[in-house]
Formats: C-alpha cells, sequence, structure tokens
C-alpha cells in the first residue's frame, strides 16, 4: 500500500457511549458532544496538515461515522457529503452482545466472558467477529487507498487500522482506549495521537 498518511478519526460521541453500550452496527447518532468533537478533529487535521489537506476522505456508513465526517469536511471549508462511504470500514460486529454493557455482560454470561477475556483477539462474539475478522475486511478497505487520506471510523476498526499499520501488536491494540475528539496520524508504520 502506497499511502503516505492516514490521519485516522474515531466518531464523535453517542449516547450509547455514554451509556458503556457495545454499538457493534447499530446506527446510533451523534450527541451534541459528538458533534464538537467532530469539529475539533477538524482543527487538528488542518494544524496536522500544514496547508495541503488530504485528498481522499472515507467513512463508515454509519450515521455516527458519516455524521463525524460531514462535520469535519465543513469545518475545513469542503462540501461536506462528499467523501466515500466505505462498508467494510463498519465497527466490529458484536452479534447478540450490542447494546449491552460490559459489566451487564460479565454479570449475565460470565463463563462466556472468561473465553473473551482469555483471548479477545480470536474471540467470535455469539453471532459477531473476532478482530481477526475485522481486519481482514478493514484491510482490503485500505489496499484501495493510494495517497494520504482522512478515515473516520469506529473504535475497533481504529485499533484494527493501528495494528495492520502501525504493528501494534494485537494484545495491546485490543485494550486500547480509543479516544474520541482525536486524530491519530499514520506515517511510515508509526503512529501518533493530536488533540485539539
Amino acid at each position: 500500500m502506497t499511502t503516505r498518511r492516514i490521519f485516522l478519526v474515531r466518531h464523535g460521541e453517542t449516547d450509547w457511549n455514554l451509556a458503556g453500550r457495545l454499538q457493534g452496527g447499530q446506527d446510533i447518532p451523534l450527541n451534541d458532544l459528538g458533534r464538537e468533537q467532530a469539529a475539533d478533529t477538524a482543527r487538528v487535521i488542518d494544524r496536522l496538515s500544514r496547508g495541503a489537506l488530504p485528498s481522499v476522505y472515507v467513512a463508515s456508513p454509519l450515521s455516527r461515522a458519516a455524521q463525524t465526517m460531514q462535520i469535519l469536511r465543513a469545518e475545513l471549508g469542503l462540501p461536506p457529503d462528499d467523501f466515500r462511504r466505505e462498508p467494510r470500514l463498519k465497527e466490529i460486529n458484536f452479534g447478540r452482545w450490542e447494546g449491552h454493557s460490559w459489566p451487564e455482560l460479565r454479570r449475565r454470561d460470565p463463563a462466556t466472558l472468561a473465553l473473551r477475556d482469555a483471548d479477545p483477539w480470536n474471540y467470535v462474539p455469539p453471532g459477531g467477529e473476532s478482530y481477526v475478522m475485522l481486519c481482514e475486511r478493514v484491510k482490503a478497505a485500505l489496499a484501495a487507498l493510494d495517497q494520504d487520506a482522512v478515515v473516520v471510523s469506529h473504535g475497533g476498526v481504529v485499533r484494527a487500522i493501528l495494528h495492520l499499520l502501525a504493528g501494534m501488536p494485537p494484545d495491546d491494540a485490543v485494550e486500547l482506549p480509543v479516544r474520541q475528539g482525536a486524530v491519530y496520524l499514520i506515517e511510515n508504520g508509526a503512529f501518533e495521537l493530536s488533540m485539539a
């Protein structure tokens, strides 16, 4: 892959983020703070790009990611809807766990959660997908990028991309707290985290 730089953004906050619920493929919109965080990421991208904004903009089609992209593009003075929606950048599928919080799941089914805790990168939740499976579809989406790009997606996808492009070990990636309102700039096999 010949991408020079990826400006990687997790969508802004949703009410489900606030409540600690697993969103996965559920289409939950941004809340007020999430919209502010989206605007913050535009300022970070503007600063990091040093006057040479990327020409490629790609987002997950889920509304929380698409809204984040629309807001950041508007803040950058770009047409809000002029970006590609890429289904392979959707959040990891948590299957039947979606809508629940980790504490709820631990109370309801401690044995299943213990299996996940033993190998969180490879574990497939009931009806869902593992991080290994997520990496396969994300890798295919990244292969289509051949120049500097802004990518807006989800926490699980950010972890997968940091593993794929910056060499973050799976054990570290799966536990990484992915920040909202931040930009992960990936370049030359390394990344830096920048906030507004």
